[in-house]
Order: structure tokens, then C-alpha cells, then sequence
């Protein structure tokens, strides 16, 4: 039967959320939403709601309101009219059969609303892309989590596939080291950091695969066991990168940034890492953030302008940030080739 006589098929890109103004009342909102998801602060529901009412909410959103107001532009915030450009961009790509709803998994617009977009369209079955690379429970899972929730009270639910990961598919690979190369070709760079966004260590060991993952050199093959981890997903993905820019393995590093609260969180870390470049004789530096594909805080603030200066005050002479995938072209092919393998 041709795609024409059985229906479209709908596709469901989802990334994290964001703030509907850079305002701090609405970035506290965003901010208990975010905070309150049980994957992401993994402690007891009363523990967790004191801990984000208490005290992260009021004491960070001010704080982070400020940092949101540098980010936003005329069209708003970057993470979400990117999703809108890719969203768009893909629909092209892909033609009529198909049809490509875009949520947030906090705040507007909601999961629950592209899904129901996607209902109108009496899609037969639907393609869910969380848009983070590297799977972790705290973020491609809580979108998985979110949909089961969501469509369980549907009376007719159709086919759903969850593409879980993609932190080593060569169209990603190829786009990111794209970008990277146009940088390469305009300067030349001493090292090449690959900074992701830090996880607590528990998640890791509470996902691993009867107790393979020892958050060591288990982590230096991709592979069945693994291949849910978060910390050998990010290797993977910059093993693979390394290879299309052509480095050695003494030409870059992994670290890992935007920890929260005392316990330990995934080593490296970034900002201890970069200053200590600079007396090892590394003044260039080219950061690369593979765990967003759309440029937004963690990106353009934390890594582009913060780790920076942070570089530069250690004796750096120069810290370039390798832009997000964003809706490039290359990445919309990237996007369309994963979703008709799937």
C-alpha cells in the first residue's frame, strides 16, 4: 500500500524547553517545570519539590533572567525559532507525506500540542526525535516518558518509534564537523575542546547495564552495553568527530559543563579544564558543544562567552565557539535521512 492510501506519517521533534519571556517570573516557571521532572532531580518527590520551591526557583531565576535577557533577540528565544526553522525546513524536505509537528518538552509549545497537531492530521504512525544526540534518562527519556503519558488516553493510538540516540550518525557527524572545518580553515587552533552538559554520576550508574558501566575506560568502545550511556555516547561522538577534523587523540579533549549542587557530577569539567590550557601551551582553543544542536544558554553564554573569558584570563589568546547545528542545511538532510530510516 503507497504512503498516499495509508495516511501520513508524523514526525515529532522535541527539544528541552524554554522561558516565554526572559522575564524572571516566567524563567521561574520554566525553571520548577524543568526542575520538578522527577528524571532530572532524581530524589524524593517531597525532597524535590521543597529543594526547587524553596530554593533553586527564587534564588536562581533572577540570576538566570539576566542571562536569558543576553540571549534573547528580536526573534525571541534562539532554541525555540531554531526548532521552528528546522521544523519548517524539514516539512520541505520531506514532501507531503509527512507532517512535522515541533514541542517543547517544558513550556510552549507543549509536547501535549504538537501531538494533538499530529492527531488532526490522522497521521498512521509517528516518529518521536528528542533532539539530544546523546540519550540520558534526564532528557531524551523524560520526552519518551512525556508521550507514553500523553498518548495512553488516546482511544486509538498509532505506531510510535522513539529514535533514542543518534550521537554516531554520519549525517550528525558530517554537518557538526562542518561547521568546525569552516573555523579550521580561518585560523589555525592549538586543541579542540568538546564540552557537554555534565550529568550527575548516579544517573550513569543507575542506567547501567548490570553494573557494566565503572564511569572509566568502559567508555572508550561504543558498543550493546553502553550504548544507553550517556558518558560513552559522548565519547562516541567525539571520537567520531575528531576523526572528520582530523585529529589525533593528543588534539582534543571531553569535558563536561553546567553542573547543579554538591554531589559529583561527570569529570572533567570544563572550566577547570580550560584553565589549564594555557600553561600547557595551548592559546587557541576551538569548543564545540555536541549535546545541542540548537544554539541557546549552554552554547552561546556558558561556552561561548563565560568559558572565554574564563580561557582568557588564564593566559588564552583565543576561545571559539563551533556554532549549533541549528537549522543548517546539511543538518535538515542529516534530520530528513534519519527519519526515513526510521
Amino acid at each position: 500500500m503507497s504512503k498516499k492510501a495509508s495516511g501520513k506519517i508524523g514526525v515529532l521533534l522535541v527539544n528541552l524547553g524554554t522561558p516565554d519571556t526572559p522575564n524572571t517570573p516566567d524563567v521561574r516557571k520554566y525553571l520548577r517545570e524543568f526542575l520538578l521532572d522527577k528524571r532530572v532531580i532524581d530524589i524524593p518527590a517531597i525532597a524535590r519539590y521543597a529543594l526547587i520551591n524553596g530554593v533553586i526557583a527564587p534564588f536562581r531565576a533572577p540570576k538566570s533572567a539576566k542571562v536569558y535577557k543576553e540571549l534573547w533577540t528580536e526573534r525571541g528565544s534562539p532554541l525555540l525559532y531554531h526548532g521552528r526553522d528546522l521544523q519548517e525546513k524539514l516539512q520541505k524536505a520531506l514532501g507531503s507525506d509527512y507532517h512535522v509537528a515541533f514541542g517543547m518538552r517544558y513550556q510552549s509549545p507543549s509536547i501535549k500540542s504538537a501531538l494533538e497537531e499530529l492527531r488532526e492530521q490522522s497521521v498512521d504512525r509517528i516518529i518521536v526525535l528528542p533532539l539530544f544526540p546523546q540519550y540520558a534518562s534526564a532528557s531524551t527519556g523524560s520526552v519518551q516518558d512525556k508521550v507514553m503519558e500523553i498518548v495512553k488516553d488516546w482511544w486509538i493510538i498509532p505506531n510510535i518509534n522513539f529514535i533514542s540516540s543518534f550521537c554516531d550518525d554520519p549525517g550528525f557527524i558530517k554537518a557538526f564537523a562542518a561547521l568546525g572545518k569552516q573555523h579550521m580553515a580561518q585560523d589555525d587552533y592549538d586543541f579542540v575542546v568538546f564540552s557537554y552538559h555534565g550529568l550527575p554520576e548516579r544517573h550513569i550508574l543507575k542506567g547501567s547495564d548490570h553494573g557494566y558501566c565503572k564511569l572509566g575506560a568502559c567508555c572508550n568502545t561504543y558498543n550493546k552495553r553502553n550504548k544507553y550511556c550517556y558518558r560513552a555516547a559522548c565519547f562516541a561522538t567525539s571520537r567520531l568527530l575528531a576523526a572528520e577534523l582530523g585529529l589525533r587523540e593528543d588534539q582534543y579533549t571531553v569535558s563536561f559543563q553546567s553542573r547543579l549542587g554538591r554531589d559529583p557530577w561527570l569529570q572533567p569539567y570544563t572550566d577547570f579544564v580550560l584553565k589549564d590550557l594555557p600553561a600547557k601551551g595551548i592559546k587557541k582553543v576551538l569548543a564545540y558543544s555536541p549535546a545541542f544542536v540548537a544554539d541557546c544558554l549552554e552554547t552561546t553564554i556558558e561556552v561561548g562567552e563565560e568559558f572565554k573569558e574564563m580561557f582568557i584570563n588564564a593566559g588564552g589568546e583565543k576561545w571559539q565557539l563551533v556554532e549549533s547545528l541549528n537549522s543548517n542545511p546539511q543538518w535538515v538532510e542529516a534530520v530528513k535521512e534519519m527519519i526515513l530510516k526510521n
